[in-house]
């Protein structure tokens, strides 16, 4: 072992003695509070396993570093806070970029995303966010079936290649969001469970069983859930958490996990001078998880809302099956880019049962929309892009409504220049059986009988994007677009004008929409044919031979009214 430098803790409360396993040597740990164990120290870059009754050495659950992957041993580095002297942008006036570090370069790791920050910065998008990024199984994956919560994916770089892109976005202006996972582990390589209670079968989830939340040692496991959370903010320099999943939080205590872990960041925040932002996947249409804390809510500063996508996706490309049944009516997108909800508490045909609580006077920032994501995308069957279905026309009518709407707008990667790649489900799963099995679940989630291999390399490949393309044609024309309406969602105040009275929504004779947003409307045509306005003066129109009074087919313009 190299000079000790630190001494690592291992929370195993059902244990009879617990080994580090160090060069092949065990080397027992002593007893603490709690059912905490202590181990020996151990030196920087030091290699180390976790053994609990004499069972077979695993990692450790709170490792900072798997080099050789989920199975290997893990390595001890001591990490200070990261300090930042960066000042983020409000989330009021944030364009958010999704970013999947394994698919957005070909070289897919850290280092290779900080070739195209230009492109970002040119784009106008003000937060990255990066997919989650803690240790996962194999090489690639989505990263969604994370087990070193602690840890940044070794394939990518690491916990020194992560703190390098942080800083190197932070130096570009632009902040930095890490989406994490806290409702399951995932099924290969989450070796926490046999060392301690972290699962619980008292709930399930759509992963199988949940997190032990609320049952016997919670208190230890919401710790370890929280502290996960809180290295990726004080120790990689991360401005803010994208929270997955959270309607799959299965929590009946009286301080509800979100609501604890609201109150730990906003603690970090106020200890290092920091404000963090923290966004939540949420489904379950209550603004209770955005309201302050104060007043009894969870305190979140935003949530992602589908129902802009589903809106949006319904209309232009006319599929109502499934859950965009819901959205289907004439004048649903209008309902919600005035209220914010579209299922407020009515019935919903795909749920079978009433469902969610009016948005009411809450500002419009605290929801996040988008017109494509990693989940609307890569959850279809062959990860069809927004233009792949409906024309790179009707896509520039999305991404105008989107970057129009009084919501947080995001962007994910290659949409903005119509990218050619599809997003696929992928992963790099080891157990054949668990391989089979997913293959299989894909199969019946969407009704085919054959689809792409999620564990083939050709799938991964065909999600990488082709960054020479933007260049060219249509893609250009799309990557031009999407400047300009960013570059105008910046310079218009009244396009991030979050307060519910500041945007009105109607519906046109004709097959249109108007999107007034105090003097400035979106004025868009979904139809074939020519349609008569009263405009006023066109500052921007997606497509050439706009005038005050007419718009051309599948088209748009923002115009200023007197």
């Amino acid at each position: 072992m190299r000079e000790p430098t630190s001494t690592p803790r291992i929370w195993a409360p059902n244990a009879k003695h617990v080994e580090i396993v160090v060069g092949g040597q065990r080397i027992a740990a002593t007893a603490d509070l709690d059912g905490w164990w202590r181990a020996p120290p151990l030196g920087e870059g030091d290699d180390y396993q976790v053994s609990v009754n004499g069972g077979a050495p695993r990692p450790d659950p709170r490792s900072r570093w798997q080099p050789s992957g989920v199975h290997g041993p893990s390595r001890w580095i001591d990490l200070d806070p990261e300090r930042v002297g960066f000042e983020p942008p409000s989330l009021a006036d944030a364009v958010i970029y999704e970013l999947h570090a394994g698919t957005f370069t070909r070289e897919r790791t850290f280092a290779a995303v900080c070739d195209h920050l230009d492109h970002l910065v040119e784009l106008g998008v003000t937060h990255v966010e990066l997919m989650p990024i803690a240790q996962f199984p194999g090489r690639h994956g989505w990263g969604y079936d994370g087990v070193g919560l602690f840890a940044p994916h070794a394939a990518y770089g690491g916990p020194s290649g992560l703190r390098a892109l942080v800083r190197a976005l932070h130096a570009r202006g632009l902040a930095v969001l890490i989406d994490v996972v806290h409702n399951h582990f995932g099924p290969e390589g989450a070796y926490g469970p046999e060392l301690a209670p972290y699962e619980t079968d008292r709930h399930r989830t759509p992963w199988g069983k949940a997190i032990n939340l609320d049952g016997e040692h919670a208190r230890e496991v919401r710790r370890f859930m929280i502290d996960s959370a809180l290295t990726w903010l004080r120790d990689y320099g991360a401005d803010g958490l994208r929270l997955d999943a959270l309607h799959s939080l299965r929590d009946e205590s009286d301080r509800h996990f979100v609501a604890e872990l609201v109150d730990e960041v906003h603690g970090l925040g106020r200890q290092l001078q920091r404000r963090f932002v923290l966004i939540g996947e949420y489904d379950d249409h209550d603004p209770m998880a955005v309201t302050e804390r104060s007043s009894g809510g969870w305190g979140l500063d935003a949530h992602w809302n589908d129902d802009l996508h589903h809106a949006v996706h319904a209309l232009l490309t006319r599929e109502t099956q499934r859950y965009y049944a819901d959205f289907a009516e004439p004048g649903t997108l209008a309902k919600i880019l005035e209220r914010g909800y579209a299922l407020d508490g009515g019935y919903s045909s795909f749920r079978g049962e009433h469902h969610g609580k009016p948005f009411g006077d809450v500002w419009r920032d605290r929801l996040v929309a988008y017109v494509q994501s990693h989940d609307q995308v890569g959850n279809r069957a062959w990860g069809e892009r927004l233009h792949h279905l409906c024309g790179i026309d009707r896509a520039k009518l999305a991404a105008a409504i989107l970057m129009c709407s009084p919501f947080v707008p995001m962007v994910f990667q290659g949409e903005e220049w119509a990218a050619s790649t599809p997003f696929l489900y992928f992963a790099d799963l080891e157990d054949p059986e668990l391989r089979e099995a997913c293959r299989k679940g894909r199969r019946e989630e969407h009704g085919i009988a054959r689809g792409p291999d999620p564990f083939a390399v050709e799938t991964l490949e065909a999600s990488t994007l082709h960054w020479d393309e933007r260049h060219d044609g249509e893609h250009a024309s799309m990557l031009a677009w999407y400047r300009t309406l960013i570059s105008a969602r910046h310079r218009y105040h009244e396009l991030r004008d979050p307060r519910p009275e500041a945007t009105r929504a109607i519906t046109l004779d004709g097959g249109g929409l108007a999107i007034e947003r105090g003097d400035l409307a979106l004025l868009c045509n979904f139809s074939g044919e020519a349609m008569r306005v009263e405009a006023g003066d066109v500052l921007l129109a997606s497509t050439g031979g706009t005038s005050h009074r007419e718009l051309p087919p599948v088209s748009c313009a923002l115009v200023r009214r007197a």
